[in-house]
């Protein structure tokens, strides 16, 4: 993901769009339809696919977070100003307060 939808100087509001419901069905579909050779890698990719979706929206934001901070060369301290400053270069359209809430979640979920 290389953005989150609805972020920009007028709003605060954070839209994260996910599709791994969509991905395991295709998944399952597919398995139906396997031969015997294609389907332990199937079966893996659905349980991928599962426990990815499992995964909560502020730990998704989190891991964006970190993400957007990596893509910029940072690696200091997340829950530090400077984090907050590369954040916004990151991800230019993203307000003060938005880039603060997303901080405190990725501080609040460490990985």
């Amino acid at each position: 993901m290389t953005g989150i939808a609805g972020l920009n100087k007028k709003h605060n509001f954070v839209l994260l769009v996910r599709e791994t419901d969509v991905v395991a069905e295709a998944l399952r579909e597919a398995l139906a339809d396997a031969s015997a050779e294609e389907r332990p890698g199937l079966e893996r990719a659905v349980a991928l696919v599962e426990s990815s979706a499992a995964t909560s929206e502020t730990r998704v934001r989190a891991r964006w977070v970190r993400s957007r901070l990596a893509a910029v060369g940072f690696t200091g301290d997340v829950a530090s100003v400077s984090a907050v400053k590369a954040l916004r270069e990151a991800e230019p359209k993203l307000s003060l307060l938005a880039a603060v809430q997303l901080q405190r979640e990725a501080v609040a979920h460490p990985e």
